[in-house]
């Protein structure tokens, strides 16, 4: 059975999300931040990256999390989560989901985890002063350019939906309002109202 390596709250949550939409067989395995066990041995022959999340399958590990949401798409295709027989418009969804990933995700990091790119406090300190300001900018661009509506490729629900809804949650730390972006806080709401985005909160909340 497919496992997935996750902690709560993480961006593990979308490749969470994704597996109950597809009503896929899985077990979830939490690897323990608190006790930094994503930096153990164990662990990181798992996942070298010392990250979450990961997603063993029969046939290997997958890592990234665009790369396991395109793979659940594809994996589970009577879900409807992607575009299978659009080219273009799997090209453009996986053009979203990276951006969250290469850009939204990597801005939202440097609040809490600029030892990754620097030694100094000050110069931690001034990633931390400026990551709010970032992470607004990515999210004015979605809400102005990027989001369709009702889903964020238009009609459709589909593996980037619970990418956006992960990372919106992580608006607060930044002091910033989803609110502040309609359509981002549409979305936000619609959400919550998935039976499988609720199961993912309930559980990982326990």
């Amino acid at each position: 059975m497919q496992k997935l390596f996750y902690f709560p709250g993480s961006c593990a949550r979308a490749s969470h999300i994704a597996l109950r939409e597809a009503e896929a067989s899985f077990e979830l395995r939490l690897v323990d931040f608190a006790t930094t066990e994503q930096r153990k041995s164990a662990y990181l022959k798992i996942n070298p990256k010392g990250r979450v999340p990961a997603l063993e399958t029969e046939r290997g590990i997958i890592t990234e999390t665009p790369a396991i949401l395109a793979y659940i798409a594809q994996q589970y295709p009577d879900a409807m989560l992607a575009p299978k027989n659009d080219p273009f418009a799997f090209a453009a969804l996986q053009a979203f989901n990276n951006y969250l990933c290469a850009t939204v995700h990597v801005a939202h990091a440097h609040i809490r985890r600029g030892e990754r790119w620097a030694d100094d406090s000050a110069a931690i300190a001034e990633m931390q002063r400026k990551a709010p300001e970032v992470v607004a900018d990515c999210f004015q661009l979605i809400e102005d350019l990027y989001f369709t509506g009702p889903w964020v490729m238009g009609e459709n629900y589909s593996i980037a939906d619970p990418y956006l809804f992960t990372i919106t949650q992580w608006l607060p730390l930044h002091k910033i309002e989803s609110s502040d972006y309609p359509k981002i806080h549409q979305h936000f709401a619609k959400m919550l109202e998935r039976e499988a985005v609720q199961k993912a909160l309930e559980i990982e909340s326990t």
